[in-house]
């Protein structure tokens, strides 16, 4: 007799766990905080904004630029992010295949839940050929009340599927991101490529991921 599943489904988070945006989207930030008058080196840059909303951090630029963060700039921000994302974005290294192997031993109960703004996210799925995989379970922070590290995406995603929280995994590779699936009640495991600097396996075990593994290809052993 096999025994009952550890997970009726599983929650991924987007950038750097899905697709490798964060080197992208850091960059074209970086670029316009200078441009704005706050230099930071590129590692600074991901250190303070990976895993958050750039809104969120809206006290933090407008401190340091002196000026304020007006939606002309955030327009500008995202439009060039996202020439920047279909020029260059890729999946991360096996993620397509475990995806793929997750969907089928969820039979279908799998969702994207992305602090990102939907258009971004939908756009990088499409761009990487991953959206045949959610199609119909993909969420955004930006649409609910509260974003990462607070739970709702995450609790959105989980009704979505019809499975309680406490019956599902959740994916992510930051500390914000974490907490909010530790928050949502699932079981959160961490996702910390060496090759990645900016994502702390102790950090993450520190959040409440209750594993930290490096390479997507050992995600369906991990979930059992």
């Amino acid at each position: 007799m096999s025994s009952a599943p550890r997970f009726d489904a599983v929650l991924f988070d987007c950038d750097g766990v899905l697709v490798d945006s964060e080197p992208i989207t850091n960059g074209v930030l970086r670029d316009m905080l200078q441009e704005a008058g706050w230099t930071l080196t590129p590692a600074e840059c991901m250190r303070i904004f990976v895993g958050k909303a750039v809104r969120d951090e809206r006290a933090r630029i407008e401190a340091h630029t002196g000026r304020p963060l007006t939606e002309a700039w955030m327009e500008q921000f995202r439009a060039r992010r996202n020439r920047g994302l279909i020029e260059r974005l890729t999946p991360i290294r096996n993620a397509p295949e475990a995806v793929a192997a997750v969907h089928a031993r969820m039979h279908g109960r799998i969702a994207c839940a992305s602090g990102a703004d939907l258009f971004k996210v939908r756009l990088q799925l499409e761009k990487t050929n991953l959206m045949r995989w959610f199609e119909g379970h993909v969420f955004s922070g930006h649409d609910l009340p509260r974003s990462k590290p607070f739970p709702d995406v995450y609790l959105a995603a989980a009704a979505s599927l019809g499975v309680a929280p406490s019956r599902c995994a959740v994916v992510e590779d930051t500390v914000t991101g974490v907490r909010a699936g530790v928050a949502a009640g699932a079981t959160v495991f961490g996702y910390s490529p060496p090759e990645m600097g900016h994502h702390a396996p102790d950090a993450l075990r520190e959040a409440g991921a209750v594993e930290v593994f490096g390479d997507m290809a050992v995600l369906a052993r991990l979930l059992g």
